[in-house]
């Protein structure tokens, strides 16, 4: 990843927030922005896709360039400008507690590079269901919805540890839990290892798998990998599961290289959505066209 280039960004940043003016609706939003869009780690699914955004809508013959962070730096410069009222143009995605933190819009997609929408997908190992047929099962039930998603990760954001927050959820919905565990048979202290990207989104949903896991017997590990490795470890059987997959469109390259070597267990989440996202003050930015 770009590091470098993300300390430099982020030392400017601090270091003339106070000058920048507001956002300003009769200006270039490019010259309030320097022709930048603040994104994430660079081997994100959704840098490929906004790398090629620019391309498709013409942005690069505009100036436009896609500054590679990090979703804690970018999280962090967003809440910087908009306390300021001042223009962002961050990558962004649902679901994330940014969006319940604060008003933001996606910015319409008219040449449909992003895609409709997204699903989170649950994937194996090579012969889990076998080895691990109770894990596997439980696995196969578990859905929630993008609400239930963003309220851990608000919490999550607000300074609440992962796991407290996962249990805290698990409390309170505890019919739909029991839904993903009836009738499965307990085991004991077999081990379970689950990988996931880093990302809010994925740290909510791997806590709260893994405490359902957990309460079957199962002893669990979870470790934050960058998106490649954490498909190869699955295809790899270095781990057994994952429910960190968005497709059809962020994660594609990854699944077009494992998908022999991998079981789609199924939909954990419908309804995601990727994206470029502004503040909803800047109210002359409403399409990725209104860039240029």
């Amino acid at each position: 990843m770009a590091f470098v280039g993300v300390i430099s960004f982020v030392v400017v940043l601090a270091g003339c927030t106070s000058q920048v003016a507001k956002y300003n609706p009769k200006e270039s939003v490019g010259k309030q922005v320097d022709y930048t869009i603040t994104g994430i780690d660079a081997g994100a699914g959704e840098m490929a896709t906004t790398q090629k955004a620019l391309k498709v809508y013409g942005l690069e013959q505009h100036k436009w360039q896609l500054q590679a962070s990090s979703t804690a730096a970018m999280t962090s410069t967003l809440d910087k400008k908009y306390k300021k009222k001042q223009p962002i143009v961050v990558t962004g995605w649902q679901p994330h507690w940014m969006f319940t933190k604060y008003k933001l819009k996606f910015l319409k997609d008219p040449k449909n590079v992003y895609g409709s929408s997204e699903n989170i997908m649950t994937i194996a190992r090579k012969g889990l269901k076998k080895d691990k047929p109770e894990a596997y099962q439980m696995l196969s039930r578990f859905k929630w919805t993008p609400k239930q998603m963003s309220s851990v990760m608000i919490k999550v954001n607000n300074g609440m540890a992962p796991e407290k927050a996962a249990k805290q959820w698990i409390k309170a919905n505890k019919k739909q839990v029991d839904s993903w565990t009836k009738g499965i048979k307990h085991v004991k202290n077999v081990p379970f290892k689950m990988t996931y990207v880093a990302w809010d989104s994925e740290i909510a949903s791997n806590n709260v798998v893994a405490q359902v896991l957990k309460s079957l017997g199962y002893k669990v590990t979870i470790q934050a990998m960058e998106m490649q490795p954490m498909w190869a470890s699955v295809a790899t059987n270095a781990a057994d599961a994952m429910v960190s997959a968005w497709l059809p469109n962020t994660a594609k390259t990854y699944y077009e290289d494992y998908k022999s070597k991998i079981d789609v267990v199924g939909t954990n989440l419908k309804g995601a959505k990727v994206g470029l996202a502004v503040p909803t003050y800047m109210t002359t930015v409403n399409s990725i066209e209104d860039l240029k």
